[in-house]
């Protein structure tokens, strides 16, 4: 994130998908994380029974993992709360 507090980023972030994008709509989250089986089965928790896609690939010393998550989303709300909820497990990057 840049120098703006989460919460303005949020407030443009809501703003930019409301704008841009038809919903409800397919959103991708990208997500960097130590290579930490917990870490990554927090990040799949939080997308539980939403139908998410996630593809899981290791860096090529296999210190780090991306996480993609395909998921359909009613509203920019709905995004930022995934984010949100990403955002407390700690260590997680968010692309």
């Amino acid at each position: 994130m840049n120098k703006d507090s989460p919460e303005e980023f949020y407030k443009r972030l809501k703003i930019q998908l409301a704008e841009s994008t038809k919903w409800p709509s397919l959103y991708l989250y990208k997500f960097i994380v130590l290579t930490d089986d917990q870490k990554i089965r927090q990040v799949h928790e939080v997308f539980n029974n939403t139908g998410a896609v996630i593809d899981s690939k290791k860096s090529k010393k296999g210190k780090y993992t991306s996480l993609s998550i395909t998921v359909n989303l009613k509203n920019p709300d709905e995004v930022i709360a995934k984010y949100k909820e990403v955002g407390e497990i700690d260590g997680v990057i968010s692309l």
